[in-house]
């Protein structure tokens, strides 16, 4: 597939997630953290114009001058932004002029890689493009189903997706021995800057479940007061349960018949065998301390993924999302992506049912505050 191909597919997916959703749909933001599905429309096609056709495609005319200051995310070498808070306020630009933003610049963009595909510096640029459009993908999903969630009547997004009841394929643990151990990116194929530089790191033996906690699982640790013991949280995650007010997984309700969530789908009873998803930093350490087990280290993660089922969900390491050996942020705006952010998150390992497929890799390091839980994550555990 030519680095064309691949970007027409990767833009056509964007715009089919999309294809789902009625014109008010795309502008709504319920908390900061969720983007409106438009911003994302309009985003995707400012990285590419912003950092690609503006760039290296001779005699290029921005689509609109705004557009730079409204749809720029956090690159400050770029210049200001909206803020991120502020997102769901921009019903203008309307959403057809979005769309019509998209096909000028995929139109700008064919002609440019028609001429210059063959260009290194802008073949990878292309492909950090088409990459981030990716994670911009499964954020579309899980914005989409936060927004609906907000929505009194639940709307059903898509009747035939069910990723709520994934079932776990295996059970028992897989040992991994004492030793020294290679992890990060060979460099084989795109990978972010933040999964490089590969080194190697000692481990001890562990034990780690090839299963993911289900939520029957979870509930054992509901009615067993799991919110209501102190005992099991670390102190910031005890005060973010008080202080929210947080009884139970995000979507999660207690219906007359039983536990209910929210899905793409619409309400649905919970599948008491399947996957537990949408769960905190948090809420996975002091499930792991009411099991009297733990959670894996990114390393330990990375060592044992050969052995392992993943993909399914995000699953919540015990690591600090810092950088690796020798790491290096490039200069300029492309620099910002991922290196600015090492601090005050946790590393997810995996994929998830909405990751995009050809979008995961067991080097993948995915990052969010302990708190988030919108993403489909989950808890994978490890003996102690």
């Amino acid at each position: 597939m030519t680095i064309l191909d691949k970007y027409h597919k990767t833009r056509r997916h964007t715009e089919q997630i999309c294809s789902l959703l009625q014109p008010e749909d795309h502008v709504p933001q319920p908390e900061p953290f969720v983007s409106p599905p438009k911003w994302h429309l309009a985003h995707t096609s400012w990285f590419f114009e912003e950092f690609i056709l503006k760039e290296h495609l001779p005699g290029y005319a921005v689509f609109n001058d705004d557009f730079s200051f409204l749809f720029n995310s956090y690159y400050n070498n770029v210049g200001k932004r909206v803020l991120r808070n502020n997102r769901g306020a921009l019903t203008r630009p309307a959403t057809s002029q979005v769309i019509e933003y998209r096909q000028y610049v995929d139109m700008h963009m064919e002609l440019l890689l028609q001429m210059k595909a063959e260009q290194h510096d802008i073949h990878n640029l292309v492909e950090l493009g088409l990459n981030h459009e990716q994670q911009h993908q499964e954020l579309l999903l899980t914005d989409i189903k936060y927004i609906f969630s907000c929505n009194p009547i639940s709307p059903v997004y898509s009747e035939d997706i069910a990723w709520e009841n994934q079932l776990n394929s295996e059970d028992g643990f897989v040992t991994v021995d004492e030793g020294v151990y290679e992890i990060g990116s060979t460099s084989e194929g795109f990978s972010f800057d933040n999964e490089h530089n590969r080194h190697k790191v000692y481990l001890n033996t562990f034990e780690i479940a090839k299963t993911l906690v289900t939520n029957g699982e979870f509930i054992d640790f509901i009615n067993a007061g799991g919110y209501t013991d102190f005992n099991f949280w670390l102190d910031e995650g005890w005060s973010w349960v008080n202080q929210n007010n947080i009884t139970a997984p995000l979507y999660w309700h207690k219906a007359e018949t039983g536990w209910q969530h929210f899905t793409l789908s619409g309400v649905q009873d919970i599948n008491l065998e399947a996957m537990l998803t949408h769960i905190s930093f948090y809420e996975a350490l002091a499930f792991a301390e009411w099991k009297k087990m733990r959670l894996p280290t990114e390393a330990e993660w990375e060592v044992a993924s050969t052995q392992l089922n993943w993909g399914r969900r995000w699953e919540w390491t015990h690591s600090a999302y810092l950088p690796y050996p020798g790491f290096s942020k490039p200069d300029g705006a492309v620099g910002e992506y991922n290196g600015k952010f090492m601090v005050n998150q946790m590393v997810l390992r995996g994929a998830s049912c909405a990751t995009p497929e050809g979008h995961s890799r067991n080097t993948y390091r995915n990052f969010f505050h302990p708190e988030e839980r919108w993403q489909f994550n989950g808890i994978r555990l490890v003996k102690r």
